[in-house]
């Protein structure tokens, strides 16, 4: 039996994390460590409590979700950031993948959504729906278009990195990826674990953002 994954909640509104508890603690493989008002009470929460996953709100009064999300990444790299937010459009949580977060979710996720972006998140895979991933990079603007010349990240990459790099820009999970690859998930995590450290990629948003600023998928 594996350990269960340790989920901090972080939104200013109490309602909202005693929703998303009652949800979580429903669960048998996921336990909530603890919770925060604001985004100075998630790091603190996070350097005591270390947690798996950080449901983190963007939007809060004080230290917001983008500046908390940016500490705790550099700070804490073992946990996982996962954004909420109220629009699918909204710059502030663009902001907060920016600053390292693993993908975001809307507030009004359905529960299998919900446990399942955490697991997804927890487990290294980007949460972030074709849509929101072109409005992401529209978002970025000109600095995800283009690459200096002679300037290649994927060239020590081998072919069969190369397949997943570009399945990892495309946005599938490990999951799909073995399906496409006809690989095992643990040979995928393997690979993709390669390819990051190969690409200089914090994470796999990071590798998204490069496969598209290479022009390899579209």
């Amino acid at each position: 039996m594996t350990d269960a994954i340790r989920v901090l909640l972080v939104d200013d509104q109490e309602l909202i994390r005693v929703g998303f508890r009652l949800v979580l603690e429903s669960e048998p493989d996921i336990v909530v460590v603890g919770d925060a008002s604001d985004g100075a009470q998630a790091i603190a929460a996070t350097a005591e409590l270390h947690p798996d996953v950080v449901l983190m709100d963007v939007r809060m009064p004080g230290v917001d979700g983008i500046a908390a999300t940016e500490t705790i990444t550099a700070r804490f790299p073992d946990s996982r950031v996962l954004v909420l937010t109220t629009f699918d459009l909204d710059e502030y949580a663009f902001g907060a993948i920016a600053a390292g977060a693993g993908g975001f979710l809307l507030k009004d996720a359905g529960r299998h959504e919900l446990v399942s972006a955490v697991r997804a998140v927890h487990r290294g895979d980007a949460v972030l729906s074709p849509r929101v991933t072109r409005r992401f990079l529209e978002h970025l603007g000109p600095q995800t278009r283009g690459t200096a010349p002679g300037n290649d990240p994927t060239a020590s990459l081998t072919d069969r990195e190369r397949d997943v790099f570009l399945a990892i820009g495309e946005g599938l999970t490990n999951a799909e990826i073995a399906q496409k690859l006809f690989l095992g998930e643990s040979t995928v995590k393997t690979h993709v674990g390669r390819v990051l450290t190969k690409l200089g990629a914090r994470d796999r948003i990071q590798a998204v953002i490069i496969a598209h600023r290479l022009g390899l998928v579209r």
